[in-house]
C-alpha cells in the first residue's frame, strides 16, 4: 500500500473516531491565540441587537488584548445572546460596556469590554452576570458606510450641496457684515445664557415646584372652578347694572374733579389758614392732653384719689357771699332791674365785721339771722365733711 492511500485511511479513521465522540466540525478546533484560558475561567453573557457575522470562537478582547473567547450564540427573542469565557484573573467592573468590533477593515469580529465612562464603576464582573443591551453596541460595517456613501452620491446629495451652496453664496453676497455683526450678537447672547445657566436652571427647577404644587391642589383647583361658576354667572346677570354703576362712577369722577377744581384757591386758603392752629398744637406737645384730663375729676387734679382714706375724704370749705352784689349781678340789666340799681330793701352790710360784711334782705335794725342780736349780714362757716 502506497504511502497517499495509507493517509487516506489514517484521516477517514480519525474522522471516524472523532464523529464517535461528538465532533461538530471546525467550530471544535482551537484557533491560534485564544485557547489558553489559564486557571479559573469564567463566564458572562452577553445581550447584543446585532452581532453581524460574529462566530463562536472569536476573541474576547480588553483594550486590544485577548482575555478569553466566545463560547455560543443563542437567538434570545429579537436580539443574540453570547456566552462568553473569560480568564480568570482579568477583573473588570460589574458595569462594564462590551461592543463588537473588527481587527480591520476587512479582518474577523471581535467582542471588546471597556470600562463605563458615561457613569463611575462598581462592583465587579464575575461568573454568570449579564451585560444587558442598554450596554452594548457595535461598529459600523464597512457595508453599511458604502451604501450610505452610495446613497449620497446618486440620490443627488451633492447636486444639492452644490445648490445650498450656491444659494448662501447669493444670499450672503454684499450682507458680510451684518452678517458678521449677527454672529457676533448671537456670540454675546449665547454666552450670556452660559453665564447666567445656574439662575435658568433655578428658574426650570421653580417652575417644576410650580407645576408639582399645582398638581398637588389639582382638586381643589377644580372645586374653585367649579364653585365660581355662580359668581360668574350673577356677574353675567348683573352686567347691566356693573355698566350703569361704572358711568355714574365716571360722572361722580368728573364732578368731582370739577368740584376741586373750582375749590382749589379756597381750599389751599384753608389750609394754609390752618398750618398755624396745627403747628401751636404740635408745639403745645402733651400740654393738651395731660390739662384736658382734670376734666374727669373736676374740681380735684387727677392725684386727688391717692388722697382718699375709704370711700370719702375730709373737705372744709369757707363761702363768704355779699348777697346784695350777688343780686345785684344777677338781675343787672334784666326786665327786674333795668338800670342795674341795689333792690330796695337791701342794706348794705358793714364791710368792716368780721364776718366780711355780708348784705342782709332784714329791714333795717333787724337781728341777723346767723348771729341772735348781731348786725353782721354774712352767712357763717359751712362745714362740710365725716360729721366732726
Amino acid at each position: 500500500m502506497n504511502t497517499p492511500i495509507r493517509l487516506a485511511v489514517a484521516a477517514l479513521v480519525a474522522v471516524l473516531t472523532l464523529s464517535g465522540c461528538g465532533f461538530r466540525g471546525v467550530y471544535d478546533l482551537p484557533l491560534p491565540g485564544g485557547g489558553d484560558l489559564g486557571d479559573n475561567p469564567y463566564r458572562v453573557v452577553i445581550h447584543f441587537e446585532n452581532v453581524l457575522d460574529l462566530v463562536p470562537r472569536s476573541s474576547v478582547k480588553v483594550d486590544d488584548v485577548t482575555v478569553g473567547q466566545v463560547e455560543a450564540i443563542e437567538l434570545e427573542g429579537w436580539h443574540a445572546k453570547v456566552t462568553c469565557i473569560l480568564r480568570g484573573d482579568v477583573r473588570l467592573p460589574d458595569n462594564s460596556v462590551a461592543r463588537v468590533e473588527q481587527t480591520s477593515l476587512l479582518g474577523e469580529k471581535f467582542v471588546a469590554l471597556r470600562r463605563p465612562t458615561a457613569e463611575s464603576a462598581s462592583g465587579q464582573l464575575s461568573e454568570g452576570d449579564v451585560i444587558p443591551l442598554s450596554r452594548t453596541n457595535r461598529l459600523a460595517e464597512v457595508e453599511e458606510v458604502l451604501s450610505a456613501l452610495s446613497l449620497l452620491l446618486n440620490g443627488g446629495g451633492l447636486q444639492q450641496i452644490q445648490t445650498i451652496s450656491r444659494e448662501l453664496n447669493a444670499a450672503l453676497s454684499g450682507r458680510e457684515d451684518k452678517i458678521r455683526s449677527v454672529l457676533h450678537r448671537l456670540d454675546e447672547f449665547v454666552g450670556s445664557l452660559d453665564r447666567q445657566k445656574s439662575e435658568i436652571v433655578r428658574a426650570i427647577e421653580g417652575l417644576d415646584r410650580l407645576s408639582r404644587t399645582l398638581k398637588q391642589q389639582k382638586q381643589t383647583l377644580a372645586d374653585a372652578v367649579d364653585q365660581i361658576t355662580p359668581a360668574v354667572k350673577i356677574l353675567a346677570e348683573q352686567r347691566a347694572d356693573l355698566t350703569r354703576m361704572l358711568v355714574a362712577l365716571d360722572d361722580l369722577g368728573e364732578v368731582g374733579a370739577r368740584v376741586i377744581r373750582q375749590s382749589q384757591q379756597d381750599l389751599v386758603a384753608n389750609l394754609r389758614a390752618l398750618e398755624p392752629t396745627l403747628r401751636k398744637l404740635v408745639e403745645s406737645g402733651n400740654d393738651l392732653p395731660e390739662s384736658l384730663e382734670i376734666l374727669l375729676t373736676f374740681p380735684f387734679p387727677r392725684t386727688t384719689p391717692a388722697g382718699i382714706n375709704g370711700d370719702y375724704t375730709n373737705l372744709r370749705v369757707t363761702v363768704d357771699l355779699n348777697l346784695d352784689m350777688l343780686l345785684n349781678n344777677l338781675l343787672s340789666d334784666t326786665a327786674l332791674n333795668p338800670v342795674s340799681e341795689p333792690v330796695e330793701g337791701l342794706v348794705p352790710g358793714d364791710d368792716s365785721d368780721e364776718n366780711g360784711g355780708g348784705g342782709s334782705l332784714l329791714a333795717p335794725g333787724s337781728a341777723s339771722p346767723g348771729k341772735k342780736g348781731s348786725g353782721s349780714g354774712g352767712i357763717g362757716d359751712l362745714l362740710l365733711g365725716d360729721g366732726s
